[in-house]
């Protein structure tokens, strides 16, 4: 370790014999700036000790871009901080280890909620194709209100409110676990106070009878062979989409006749029913020996990512362009209500945890309103009603 008192001149023109790797010059005049002189390369360094009393080193920058006065400003700077309980190179260390939105998602968030959420096929959906292109390049340090707000924005242009409520609330959630788990970069969410849009998603969408033979009609002539059995499933048991998807020749059990979904949206499991009608579908699905998917892709081996392409067609074909496929859930309860059912037996073939949420399934048809109107006029000791006289015509004006 050599002492000299640093000259521009001396920086400039000292090098490395053949017989060496490696230089240090401390520098008298900045107590722990240090010249280092490799082959091909000059830089300056600041030796000092940490908080624990640890020797540390740390590059300021390269000669050849640095002046001597500079990294001499800089090294005393440096030295000052860290005098005050401040860290310069710690704060910039910390910086690099704060990941970008990208990162984080496959890197950690992605991996967490595999692990247990049914539907995470449907969040990596939405993370590939609108939130991963907006912020994914953006350190969760840089993430500000006015980003999220541009990316919900721009994806309210050509999707419905509770599209892009779907897409605010998963945003929320991952900046939300990155928090809980003290990821380096973020302290606060940035989505915070941002408003869920109004959206009114109790529309009442049934299926008649005359609407089902039309359906099935039309899957008939699907590209997609197991789209008939998917959606005749999806009419039978009242399951949502993804549950059908995911089935497993073992979840159904045809002697008890019950049919486990291991998680269900909430995260637990529940049990459906196994009808006469469910059965003999299951016994139409083509079973491949190795493969526990009921509904495989063909292609991979594992269930669908997504039926949309052949589900809108056949809907296009059968004249129900309008009918989404959750609309069959809807419909499944409409047939139970219809038939007499009560809510209490159709809320836990739904797996619903409140009667309220199966109150909005439950639908009577016209004529099943008029049946019950009719039990009530028939306790009416009225053989009929006279016709009421005819109203006067209305006075011409002027």
């Amino acid at each position: 370790m050599a002492k000299q008192r640093l000259t521009q001149k001396f920086v400039d023109r000292e090098s490395l014999s053949k017989e060496c790797h490696k230089k240090e010059f401390y520098d008298t005049d900045c107590i722990g700036l240090f010249l280092e002189v490799r082959s091909g390369r000059k830089s300056y360094y600041l030796r000092y000790r940490d908080e624990r009393g640890k020797n540390r080193r740390k590059v300021l920058g390269r000669a050849d871009v640095l002046q001597l006065t500079d990294a001499r400003n800089m090294a005393r700077r440096y030295l000052r901080d860290i005098q005050l309980g401040q860290n310069p190179f710690e704060e910039k260390a910390a910086l690099k280890d704060v990941p970008t939105f990208n990162a984080f998602v496959h890197g950690a968030f992605m991996p967490h909620i595999k692990g247990y959420k049914r539907s995470w096929r449907s969040d990596e959906s939405l993370l590939r194709n609108h939130i991963l292109p907006a912020v994914g390049h953006l350190h969760l340090d840089e993430i500000k209100r006015h980003h999220l707000v541009s990316l919900f924005a721009k994806h309210r242009e050509d999707h419905k409110p509770g599209s892009t409520n779907r897409v605010m609330i998963l945003c929320r959630y991952i900046l939300n676990c990155a928090i809980n788990w003290e990821t380096p970069g973020i302290e606060a969410n940035p989505s915070k106070g941002i408003a869920l849009l109004p959206e009114n998603n109790k529309r009442e969408r049934y299926l008649s009878q005359d609407e089902s033979k039309r359906l099935f009609t039309a899957l008939e002539h699907s590209d997609n062979p197991s789209l008939k059995y998917i959606v005749a499933l999806l009419l039978l048991t009242g399951a949502r989409k993804r549950e059908v998807l995911d089935a497993r020749w073992e979840d159904f059990d045809l002697q008890r006749r019950i049919w486990t979904i291991e998680f269900n949206k909430l995260g637990r499991p529940r049990y459906i029913p196994i009808a006469d009608g469910v059965a003999r579908v299951l016994e139409q699905v083509s079973r491949h020996e190795g493969c526990p998917w009921v509904f495989a892709n063909p292609k991979t081996g594992k269930p669908f990512v997504s039926i949309y392409y052949s589900w809108n067609t056949a809907r296009v074909e059968a004249g129900l362009p309008e009918v989404r496929m959750h609309d069959l859930r809807h419909s499944f309860a409409s047939f139970l209500i219809n038939s007499g059912r009560s809510l209490y037996e159709v809320q836990k073939i739904l797996g619903h945890t409140q009667v309220k949420t199966t109150q909005r399934y439950a639908h009577l048809s016209q004529e099943s309103l008029i049946a019950a109107a009719n039990t009530a006029g028939a306790s009416v000791p009225f053989s009929g009603v006279p016709t009421p006289p005819a109203l006067p015509p209305a006075p011409i004006a002027g």
